[in-house]
């Protein structure tokens, strides 16, 4: 078993990009594609997740510290770090029970396709994350294997069923056919937000307001081109973080290349999965009839849209206010902060790039993020301490906006603090 596990630790440590490759490679295979073709779908798709990654790493690193100079300028005094998405994935593959873990989503997934419960086959196995951290965080709570093993399965179950009522979204406004985004960070606020969203297709005005890229481009011109628009966001965003001029203008030519730069990877890695797409689809309907397979993705195939990252862009300083202000909100927005894109690229196409009604829903969903992660924080401590994890200086507590504040996460520890 120790031989399995460090196996197994060695190849997520080579990274997604290195495991995607050779995924979609068998998988090409397990579909009957020529051995050539497989093998050339894996590389395109491969280098087409290398340009995703390098993008939103260009994203995350000037966003992120653009917006933690926002946090430092406003001096917030809060008592509960957020430790970002990465304390949480360090935590979720640090327990010995996490090989378990892997294996009971393995064994969900197969179930739930062969019951026909999901048409998503999960391969993007780095993602496993999200799953792991919801278990560990239970047995670290509870110290029981069932009630851990039991969360696991219930928040996969659970992801994946939402994850297959959004696919004709991911076809519809992102292109991606035959794909689905199982990404915890990105499905966790569908429910909610497109509540809200009906809401506010119901109030009279506000469902009339509709600034899209469309409208951007017929009334701004050259300005409400992507690549323009991002330049001016970011700007925006370094003069609100207080930078001088060369800084300013730094972070918004690199939110303008973000902009441009994002869907060019996304065609690359779309002309990579293609055949697969159209050999599973085609293999499944011979043995089921009238059932389609969903090949799972990372979310951030999703977040280069113009629409999302213009609305996480807006929603960055909104975030921060929120902290401020917020009653009952412990928590000092940090390493998450970068995240926002994730959180909202469903919200988004939901809204059919309406960026105006997204930041409204978004400003909505990120104050429950934010009093759900406070809520959170006592576990998420406990994990992290359990994970030897050494906290700032004067930090006593953490939490985490994509962990904590998700609400999957967040009712399973409540279930199982019922026990």
């Amino acid at each position: 078993m120790e031989a399995f596990v460090n196996a197994f630790l060695y190849l997520l440590n080579l990274g997604a990009a290195a495991i995607l490759p050779v995924s979609i490679f068998l998988m090409g295979l397990l579909f009957r594609l020529k051995p050539g073709q497989a093998l050339k779908c894996g590389i395109v798709t491969g280098i087409g997740y290398i340009g995703i990654s390098l993008t939103i790493n260009l994203l995350m690193d000037n966003l992120g510290a653009a917006a933690q100079q926002m946090v430092d300028r406003l001096n917030l005094s809060l008592d509960v770090i957020d430790g970002g998405w990465a304390s949480g994935a360090a935590a979720a593959w640090g327990f010995p029970i996490s090989a378990l873990l892997v294996l009971v989503c393995i064994l969900v997934n197969i179930g739930m396709i062969v019951t026909g419960l999901t048409k998503t086959m999960f391969i993007d196995i780095w993602n496993y994350w999200h799953l792991l951290f919801i278990g560990v965080t239970v047995q670290a709570v509870t110290g029981s294997v069932i009630l851990s093993v039991a969360a696991t399965a219930l928040a996969e179950a659970a992801i994946l069923i939402t994850a297959d009522k959004t696919a004709p979204l991911v076809q519809s406004y992102f292109g991606l056919e035959g794909v689905s985004l199982p990404t915890a960070s990105a499905m966790m606020w569908v429910p909610l937000g497109f509540g809200i969203d009906w809401v506010l297709e119901r109030i009279p005005g506000v469902k009339n307001w509709n600034v899209d890229g469309e409208w951007m481009k017929k009334h701004l011109g050259i300005f409400g081109e992507p690549a323009v628009l991002g330049v001016i966001l970011g700007c925006g965003l370094g003069l609100l973080a207080g930078y001088d001029a060369g800084a300013v203008w730094n972070l918004g030519i690199h939110m303008g290349a973000v902009m441009f730069l994002m869907p060019k990877m996304v065609e690359i890695l779309v002309e990579g999965l293609r055949p697969l797409t159209v050999a599973a689809q085609e293999m499944v309907s011979r043995r089921f009839q009238g059932r389609k397979l969903l090949i799972s993705l990372d979310a951030g195939v999703a977040i280069g849209h113009p629409s999302v990252i213009s609305t996480a862009l807006l929603l960055v300083p909104v975030m921060i206010l929120l902290a401020a202000i917020l009653p009952g909100n412990r928590v000092l927005p940090f390493g998450d902060l970068a995240s926002i894109p994730f959180f909202v690229a469903f919200i988004v196409a939901h809204n059919k790039g309406n960026i105006l009604k997204s930041v409204l829903t978004g400003t909505v969903l990120l104050a429950v993020t934010l009093l759900m992660a406070s809520d959170f924080a006592p576990a998420y401590t406990q994990v992290m301490g359990a994970a030897d994890y050494v906290f700032p200086d004067g930090m006593s507590q953490m939490s985490s906006l994509s962990c904590g504040g998700n609400p999957f996460n967040w009712i399973l520890i409540r279930l199982a603090g019922l026990f």
